[in-house]
């Protein structure tokens, strides 16, 4: 069996988006561009309110899906669909975009430690103009697997018996956070034509059976195609592992627009001048 090794380890960049919420981007930058289908990877969050209080007024969507994931703290989200509600710790909310949303995530809390991720995922072109649809999904719905080893939270995907909630998806997803102690390994199979990745939050891997540079907190970890993945902690650690079946479709992107050509990004933003682009 393939054993997957790592490729390359990318330290996650400072970066502010919203209105001026400071985060660390390790997707949807210089070395880490697009990792078909996942085009963007943030980890959002402080204890401080001035670094989040501001939040993500208002602002449209098409041809992407994203996923939040909260670990510390609150966010009120309100779209075009008339979709609402207050994701609290251990939430997940899921958003298709298809051919247009406008939403808002805003701070539902004054002061605190703020701590989350956001996820992009590409569509493929049948199914970016498709009418928006939003998952909300409560922490205690995911998958949950604990042993004196390791807890496992299953957003998609499946681990021994914990599945997650998101399934059918085109890209047949794998979304999997794990708290692992030290010296302990954690085991997955991933299906071969998948691109795999690993957000490492806080702690030190050791990730297949060749040798590689020094993981530190806050760095996405880019890993070969395979099928064995086995990750030791070296103390312990806190991450994400995410897996997706590749689109293989050209990109276009313009802001928070996404689609497969260029004439595609104008004709997003002529929609949204003129009125028109969350009408469904």
């Amino acid at each position: 069996m393939s054993q997957i090794e790592v490729k390359k380890i990318i330290k996650a960049l400072n970066a502010s988006d919203g209105a001026g919420v400071k985060l660390k981007r390790s997707i949807g930058t210089p070395e880490a561009d697009y990792i078909d289908p996942f085009l963007m990877l943030d980890e959002f969050g402080s204890e401080n309110k001035d670094d989040y209080i501001a939040g993500f007024p208002p602002h449209p969507h098409r041809g992407i899906e994203t996923v939040t994931y909260m670990l510390n703290g609150g966010f009120k989200h309100q779209d075009s669909t008339g979709a609402e509600g207050i994701m609290t710790s251990g939430d997940v909310q899921w958003m298709k975009t298809g051919r247009g949303i406008i939403h808002s995530e805003m701070p539902a809390m004054k002061e605190g430690k703020l701590l989350g991720f956001q996820l992009w995922i590409n569509m493929p072109a049948k199914l970016k103009k498709n009418k928006p649809e939003y998952l909300y999904i409560k922490g205690n719905e995911l998958g949950i697997h604990k042993d004196n080893e390791k807890i496992v939270k299953v957003i998609a995907g499946k681990y021994k018996k914990a599945e997650g909630p998101e399934k059918n998806h085109n890209v047949e997803p794998i979304y999997i956070h794990v708290v692992l102690e030290e010296g302990k390994v954690f085991d997955y199979d991933v299906p071969k034509e998948h691109n795999s990745f690993i957000y490492l939050l806080k702690g030190e891997l050791i990730i297949g059976n060749k040798k590689h540079e020094k993981t530190t907190d806050s760095s996405l970890i880019l890993l070969e195609r395979g099928i064995k993945l086995k990750i030791l902690a070296n103390k312990k650690s806190e991450f994400l592992f995410i897996a997706g079946k590749p689109i293989g479709e050209p990109i276009a992107r313009g802001g928070p627009f996404v689609m497969n050509t260029k004439a595609e990004i104008l004709e997003a933003i002529k929609d949204y001048n003129e009125g028109k682009f969350a009408k469904y």
